[in-house]
């Protein structure tokens, strides 16, 4: 049994190859289907998201393995099957656990730290186990990457500094005020930034979200949907003493907020202070506004510089997710070694229970008097007899199933316990057959 990850992500394939394989939800079932119809396919998982497509699972020969799955998904996506090979990755056993590892702690994302593929991973699985793919070393793998994730995120810091613009923004706003409950918030602009941005505002638990657009309809729809009022475009210069935080985000060819403007804006405020971001390009809020006391005035340039700082700081917690994630990969080979010799432990387990069956079917035989509850008793002693014998032997076969060469270790394991050492249980069915022939 060998553990595998394969496919494409965008380390490897860019983003038009990627895009021909993503797996819509309506043909997920088929393509699982698929892939686990293949012969040499033990256990299999997809995680598709718009950065990834990748299979993970149990096989039994990766040859036959990466050319089945290399046929499925050129079928499915029209590509020629050349050209998704020299693209796609193949990695097994420590590899493909590290690799799997890191996915579900969002170390191998675009964004280190990036929240939104613990949910993606979570859900592959769901669906993996709907459609019977996975059994029992899957699960484990999933499990244990699922702890992983947990880990990474509660011991580093790899998902706590800002790596979006939007994001940035509103990790200053909290810097000036410290609790943004009360704090009401006008955008002006109604595009993908400003919706981004009115989602991270309104998580915040924030008073009130005003939105302001040259096209009102475009207003209202942003607003509706965070239970906010829209304000007409011609309205704003008015309404700003109203707003604590202000977003920019138009097109604008040139500012339209100024510094006079803002001086009005603070006497009518009372020096209350104003939080404006402007991440329009060309620039919307003319740069002398910042001159004015209490109005704290940020660009885009400003926000990229703190996304990269808190990016650095991000690869930095990163290392120290490594070291967590090596150690979790060891822990979890061990697990499988040790599951390997489970038929090993079993085959002498079973071999010990034929004894004692044989042997207390022959004592019973003799001691006819004997009642339910003192046979029940006699067999009890001998199980615990045979426990504590096998005992040291079982966790000897675990200990060297992490060592090396224990393949030969195990052989000499299996052939102490092989029933052709058994002479004279051999004689006697011999002597048996022969009897019943004659």
């Amino acid at each position: 049994m060998i553990i595998f990850a394969t496919g494409l992500n965008y380390k490897t394939a860019p983003v038009d190859i990627r895009e021909k394989l993503a797996v819509p939800e309506s043909s997920y079932q088929d393509l699982i289907n698929n892939i686990y119809s293949l012969s040499s396919i033990l256990e299999v998982c997809i995680l598709s998201t718009c950065n990834r497509v990748e299979i993970y699972g149990v096989t039994d020969n990766t040859d036959e393995t990466k050319e089945g799955i290399l046929n499925i998904l050129s079928n499915i996506s029209g590509l020629n099957k050349k050209l998704i090979d020299k693209y796609l990755f193949f990695l097994t056993e420590t590899e493909a656990i590290k690799h799997i590892f890191k996915v579900s702690a969002s170390l191998d994302s675009m964004v280190i730290g990036e929240p939104q593929i613990v949910c993606q991973f979570k859900d592959s699985f769901t669906k993996a186990r709907e459609s019977k793919a996975v059994r029992h070393i899957m699960t484990r793998l999933f499990d244990k990457a699922m702890n992983v994730s947990k880990k990474v995120r509660t011991q580093t810091g790899i998902s706590k500094r800002a790596v979006s613009i939007s994001y940035a923004a509103i990790e200053l706003a909290k810097k000036i005020f410290d609790d943004l409950r009360e704090k009401n918030v006008l955008l002006i602009g109604a595009g993908e930034m400003a919706e981004l941005a009115a989602k991270h505002l309104s998580a915040t638990g924030v008073k009130h979200i005003f939105v302001s657009n040259r096209t009102f309809e475009k207003a209202v729809d942003l607003a509706e949907g965070f239970g906010g009022s829209a304000i007409r475009f011609e309205k704003l210069i008015e309404f700003l003493p109203e707003a604590d935080i202000i977003l920019v985000s138009t097109g604008a060819k040139e500012p339209i907020i100024r510094k006079e403007h803002m001086k009005n804006v603070i006497k009518k405020r009372k020096g209350n202070p104003v939080f404006i971001i402007d991440i329009s390009v060309p620039r919307n809020v003319s740069e002398e506004v910042n001159e004015i006391e209490n109005v704290y005035l940020y660009n885009i340039d400003d926000l990229k510089a703190v996304v990269d700082e808190n990016m650095k700081e991000r690869k930095l917690e990163a290392q120290m997710a490594e070291i967590i994630l090596e150690d979790e990969v060891r822990k979890f080979e061990k697990w499988l070694k040790q599951l390997k010799v489970t038929p090993t432990i079993m085959y002498i387990r079973n071999y010990a229970n034929e004894i004692r069956e044989y042997q207390l079917n022959k004592l019973f035989s003799t001691m006819s008097y004997l009642n339910e509850k003192e046979r029940e008793t006699i067999d009890l002693a001998v199980r615990a007899i045979i426990n504590k014998i096998l005992h040291r032997p079982t966790m000897y076969i675990k200990d060297i199933a992490n060592k090396e060469n224990s393949e030969k270790l195990l052989e000499v394991v299996e052939e102490l316990f092989h029933p052709k050492w058994d002479t004279r249980k051999n004689r006697y069915e011999i002597k048996t057959r022969k009897r019943e022939e004659d």
